[in-house]
């Protein structure tokens, strides 16, 4: 892979920095409902401009000092020259989803865990962060592999409160936690207000444990339920994806058997109980609403594991391509997290070739390779909007915003799940799209559009802010994206992929 030298001076003299290294933090930027979006009090009326105007993030996440111990500057930006074919293959990387849970689920195994291939993304890096200021030993090895050793007993009154705060997935640790110690204190994301509806479901599950959680300001205080061998039934009120995570990671400690109604069977989750079964935990209902656990009181065992490919990743290189009017093969997608995604393609007479099936690494996910073959694309024919797997995922949906855009017709995209997050999707229209807000969950895009190329700050959601950086290929001349940490923490190395298969893309700072 080649990267393009950036032509900022200052890029320049920072050749060699890691992802790490380049970005910035920000306490509020994770997707889940309700998190990291300002909502707007007037249902009526829409400032899409409001977002920009928000607050910073916490004077101590401004600076960061980079491993030379040099004070370097707060924001990393990207600048992109637009109109440029792309070709070639890429290959998509691990998930982001799975990775995070399965680095979560590590603190069950008292034995060595070995997850290979592991994205090295900014919210992984929190998450190990946050375990190696527990007493974890977590040690990079070649090739993304991640070695992950724990102690008999962990310090959690040592947690990293900083690294915690950066992510909401520390809210995931509460399952693997379930009996780890009476009482301790549990950080959340500071500066976002969370909402009952995102953190409610985890207590519902959690509490079914005899685990019992208090929210007060800037933390969780939790206290640890008694082992028992007891047999559990319930019903998750929401089929979320970390709920349904948080809830067998519990299970997994209790030698009872528990059924969990309602669950996820997304990948992650999958990825999840793969993970858990080379650990000796029986579970059975796998791809399926109905999940059965039969945990273990201790685990202690030497494993490696594979995380499988990521499908937003999938369809952002495939959206990429779409935009850009290109032929290019993206290899290894997780096809069964990716069908419903290639039907609604084809309604709008995208044309795509698709090689047989293979297995993942971890012997279970099915992957293919896919083609893209430039196509005149037509509005879908009825509304798009996502479900729950086997549905359209629920981060896939706002890149067919970007894919609208490029379709003749206007399509009507419906995001029912987060609070506003289809307001940062008419950031589109800067860059030339047509991008009409019907409410906070709906939009109506209308195309073809004419990309033209502008400076954009990074919206804090981040698929949203994925779609606007690759419109941007699309866009005559050049175009800025300003402040683009909320992309590293869910995508690898984007930008140098990117130019790797024609794009030129060049970090700068200010």
């Amino acid at each position: 892979m080649t990267q393009r030298e950036p032509s900022s001076a200052l890029t320049q003299n920072h050749r060699g920095w890691t992802q790490s290294e380049r970005s910035e933090g920000d306490a509020s930027l994770d997707e889940s409902p309700g998190a990291g979006i300002h909502v707007i009090p007037d249902a009526g009326e829409f400032d899409t401009e409001q977002w920009h105007r928000a607050e910073p993030a916490n004077a101590s996440d401004q600076l960061v000092k980079p491993a030379e111990g040099l004070l370097k500057p707060q924001m990393t930006h990207l600048r992109v020259v637009g109109g440029r074919k792309l070709s070639g293959e890429v290959t998509v990387n691990s998930s982001k989803n799975a990775g995070v849970a399965l680095l979560c689920a590590s603190l069950i195994n008292r034995g060595t865990t070995t997850l290979r291939r592991l994205a090295r993304i900014e919210e992984v890096n929190r998450i190990v962060e946050v375990l190696r200021s527990i007493g974890v030993e977590c040690t990079w090895l070649d090739d993304n592999d991640l070695r992950i050793r724990r102690p008999e007993t962990l310090d959690l009154a040592s947690m990293d409160v900083s690294a915690a705060r950066r992510t909401r997935s520390i809210i995931m640790l509460l399952g693997p936690l379930l009996d780890e110690s009476r009482s301790y204190r549990l950080p959340y994301a500071g500066g976002c207000d969370l909402g009952t509806r995102t953190v409610e479901p985890h207590m519902q599950a959690l509490r079914e444990f005899g685990l019992s959680v208090t929210a007060h300001t800037g933390f969780y205080s939790v206290e640890a339920p008694q082992a028992d061998r007891s047999d559990r039934t319930f019903v998750l009120t929401e089929r979320g994806d970390t709920v349904t995570e948080n809830a067998i990671m519990a299970a997994a400690h209790r030698e009872g058997r528990t059924i969990i109604r309602n669950a996820s069977s997304n990948y992650m989750v999958q990825d999840l109980c793969f993970y858990l079964r080379k650990l000796g935990v029986v579970i059975d209902g796998v791809g399926s609403t109905t999940i059965e656990v039969r945990g273990r009181s201790r685990v202690d065992a030497e494993i490696e594991y594979s995380p499988s490919e990521d499908p937003i990743e999938a369809m952002s290189l495939i959206t990429a391509a779409i935009v850009t009017g290109s032929r290019v093969t993206i290899r290894r997608v997780p096809i069964e997290f990716m069908e419903i995604e290639l039907s609604v393609l084809r309604q709008m007479n995208f044309q795509v070739e698709v090689s047989s099936e293979f297995a993942a690494r971890n012997g279970h996910t099915r992957l293919v390779d896919v083609t893209t073959i430039p196509s005149r694309l037509r509005a879908a024919p009825d509304k798009i909007h996502a479900m729950p797997f086997p549905g359209l995922n629920i981060d896939n949906l706002p890149f067919f915003a970007v894919i609208a855009a490029c379709s003749d017709g206007s399509t009507l995209i419906h995001d029912w799940v987060y609070e506003n997050r289809a307001i940062y999707l008419t950031e589109l229209n800067r860059l030339g799209a047509r991008v009409r807000l019907l409410d906070p969950h709906r939009i109506e895009v209308t195309g073809p559009t004419r990309w033209r190329g502008t400076e954009v700050g990074c919206p804090p959601a981040l698929r949203p802010a994925a779609c606007i950086l690759i419109s941007m290929l699309a866009a005559t001349g050049t175009s800025e994206l300003r402040n683009i940490y909320v992309i590293e923490r869910g995508y690898e190395d984007l930008a140098e992929r990117l130019n790797a298969i024609g794009a030129e893309i060049q970090y700068f700072q200010d």
